[in-house]
């Protein structure tokens, strides 16, 4: 795994709660540091020292790094990117900031169990645990946007892959964990369109529930939703109809403030939805989605017909290859022997190459995959062999009947050019986004207020323009 950026660690203590009972000692804290106007304190150091002593022996490894001084450094990166953020006036999205913050107040409350015993926990009341989050929040995502903005521009070309793996030294390769090649044949429900139909007349009757005073659209999103939004009764953060599917902005463009839409089919499943305001070119609104769902006797009926196939192809009376292009659903593999592509792969390394294919999946790339029930039984299988039929559900959560067959196992090995270009292109494009970040800090050091407390100065900093 590549080792996570100092910026993306830090995120995981932004919401710290020890942090805030700590403000009752803020007249016996020192600051330890200031980066432009933002002063930081020991007690915020070190709580976020422990918490890296913390995340390290969880994940079963260390530094020989002082904490104190790795986390100092961490949090004087971040304050230094907010401040360079706002001067560069980078994009961030603040009702996207206000939304988390009340996600994670009424997390705060759920788990303390009210409003009062909360206050009470972090001696505060509940607005200056707002806004403390809210700057908190800020901070994080202008720190976020900064960093972005330097390291997007950043690219790499295959020399510079090919100089990269041979600067690396044999025993520091990077090992490249068990990969699999497998096919499968898939088949969705025969009732598929009957199910389509069960979909659409629920969500009219919410619809028409909703338009009679019967219901709130937000309640009946938080009971019934089929996606993130639930819990913030489907409402969706400001975004441009570019950003959306077409069918679903299309709807949308159409919607009068305050008009709840028809029933909308989108590549993600079926919605109706509410226009709640609209600014320039961004659209506020919230949705219910719902996805087809099948009886047992539907699904059934699909896992019988695969089950069949697997008795022929087992009998040789049928090749797998021959099966998977006269039965299964995924026009993406059938035409290939039913060899999955490992698409996630591909997006993740940014490869759109269209006659570019890769087939190898480490177990990560199942779970982004969503394909965690193919590494399953895979894992159970030898070369050749092919699987009896189970249900599982597609990258978009559809319901469908599968079976998989094992093609290769890649064992463990020492990464190489000619077999793992892609994987090392990524630790060389890291590589590189890492060496700009920091000659691009390194500028930004000289030109802003830095003040670090003689105590710290002593301590080891990766970027020595912190002391010089």
């Amino acid at each position: 795994m590549l080792k996570k950026s100092l910026i993306l660690i830090l995120t995981a203590v932004l919401f710290l709660t020890a942090a805030w009972a700590q403000k009752r000692q803020v007249m016996l804290d020192k600051v330890v540091a200031v980066v432009g106007s933002s002063s930081i304190l020991h007690s915020e150091v070190s709580e976020y020292a422990r918490q890296l002593v913390e995340q390290r022996r969880a994940e079963g490894y260390t530094s020989d790094r002082d904490p104190m001084n790795e986390a100092l450094e961490a949090m004087m990166t971040q304050k230094l990117l907010y401040h360079q953020g706002q001067i560069d006036s980078v994009s961030v999205n603040e009702s996207d900031i206000l939304s988390r913050v009340e996600d994670q107040v009424q997390a705060m409350i759920a788990q303390t169990g009210s409003i009062a015993e909360l206050e009470a926990v972090h001696h505060m009341p509940i607005f200056n645990i707002r806004e403390m989050l809210q700057q908190r929040m800020r901070e994080q995502s202008f720190a976020q946007s900064m960093r972005y903005e330097v390291e997007s521009k950043v690219s790499i070309i295959p020399g510079e892959v090919e100089h990269f793996y041979n600067s690396i030294s044999k025993d520091s390769l990077p090992t490249i964990a068990e990969q699999y090649v497998y096919a499968h044949i898939t088949k969705y429900p025969k009732s598929i369109k009957e199910a389509k139909q069960r979909t659409k007349e629920r969500l009219l009757e919410m619809r028409e529930r909703i338009i009679n005073g019967q219901a709130k659209f937000a309640n009946l999103a938080r009971m019934y939703s089929q996606d993130g939004t639930a819990m913030r009764g489907g409402e969706m953060d400001p975004t441009p109809l570019s950003g959306l599917d077409p069918a679903f902005g299309a709807a949308l463009e159409q919607l009068r403030v305050g008009q709840i839409s028809e029933v909308v089919e989108s590549q993600f499943g079926f919605h109706i939805i509410e226009l709640l305001g609209k600014q320039g070119q961004l659209y506020h609104f919230r949705h219910i989605i719902l996805k087809p769902s099948y009886t047992s006797e539907e699904l059934s009926e699909s896992l019988m017909t695969l089950d069949s196939l697997v008795q022929l192809i087992r009998a040789d009376s049928i090749t797998f290859e021959q099966a998977a292009l006269d039965h299964s659903d995924d026009k993406t593999s059938k035409m290939n022997g039913g060899i999955v592509s490992n698409q996630a792969i591909l997006e993740r390394y940014q490869a759109f190459d269209a006659n570019l294919m890769v087939t190898k999946f480490l177990r990560e790339d199942f779970a982004q995959f969503s394909a965690l029930d193919d590494y399953n039984h895979l894992i159970m299988m030898k070369e050749g062999d092919v699987s009896n039929s189970f249900l599982t559900t597609d990258v978009m959560q559809d319901q469908l009947a599968k079976v998989v067959k094992l093609v290769k196992v890649i064992p463990t090995h020492t990464a190489s050019l000619a077999d793992d270009y892609l994987r090392l292109e990524e630790l060389a494009l890291q590589e590189k986004k890492k060496r700009v970040f920091d000659e691009w800090l390194s500028s930004k050091i000289k030109s802003m207020y830095v003040y670090i407390d003689p105590a710290f100065r002593e301590g080891e900093f990766e970027n020595k323009q912190w002391v010089e």
